[in-house]
């Protein structure tokens, strides 16, 4: 079996190499990761600039680019066959409710996903034992390598300290400070700082920031289809339809 590694922290980070060392044993292991810190990029794709692909080792690879420039060069250039799963992380911070729109770490995963490859993003919620996350994301590996179901997008968060368990959840709601912090730079030219801390998360039961914050391990499965099938018939009426 081949497994692909990715991140949007940067090929030096200490979550990818706890990844590593926990994934090595199960087969043949690739890396291919940014070359620098590329979080909340999202599902950028670099289409209009070329890449530039760094060799560090054998089967190791930085890109300068984003985490799902990583996953398509790897997947159409340098693996030799398709991986049984790719798995993006373990990032710095949570990824948690709304997070998986603008997260990079997601978005590696979600590209696995759309070129038929089980995805799984592994975050870590605060603290830096990043050998613990990479220890629950094998076994979630080792069981996704064993099936044959069609592939799927696991979002999973690991609480800071011994996990009490795993809770298979839905998305949550995490809110955000928005704010425009506007400076001016040496030169007398200003420039802007956007987005706040986290400063509210809903208590929704069966969520992931609830789960992660009772100190269990979530596990979120994302689906590709964002139609909202629920408002089908309304959007319907207001167009004309029928």
């Amino acid at each position: 079996m081949i497994f692909l590694l990715t991140n949007d922290d940067g090929i030096g980070s200490p979550g990818l190499a706890a990844l590593e060392t926990e994934i090595a044993p199960l087969g043949e292991l690739w890396v291919v990761a940014p070359e620098r810190e590329r979080s909340a990029v999202s599902q950028a794709i670099s289409i209009h600039r070329p890449l530039r692909l760094h060799p560090i080792s054998e089967r190791r690879y930085a890109v300068d680019g984003t985490p799902v420039d990583c996953v398509y060069v790897a997947l159409h250039h340098l693996l030799p066959r398709v991986p049984t799963v790719v798995v993006s992380g373990v990032n710095r911070g949570a990824n948690l409710g709304t997070d998986v729109i603008y997260s990079g770490t997601v978005a590696a995963a979600r590209e696995a996903v759309l070129r038929g490859i089980h995805g799984v993003a592994v975050s870590l919620l605060a603290g830096s034992d990043f050998r613990a996350a990479a220890a629950g994301a094998r076994e979630l590996v080792v069981r996704l390598a064993r099936t044959s179901a069609a592939p799927v997008l696991l979002n999973v968060n690991v609480p800071d300290g011994e996990p009490k368990g795993a809770r298979v959840t839905l998305l949550g709601k995490r809110h955000y400070q928005d704010e425009v912090d506007a400076r001016t730079d040496p030169r007398g030219r200003p420039y802007f700082w956007i987005g706040g801390p986290g400063t509210r998360i809903d208590h929704i039961d069966g969520s992931d920031a609830e789960a992660v914050h009772a100190g269990f391990v979530s596990v979120t499965p994302l689906a590709l289809d964002q139609t909202d099938h629920a408002g089908l018939v309304s959007v319907r009426a207001l167009v004309g339809e029928g």
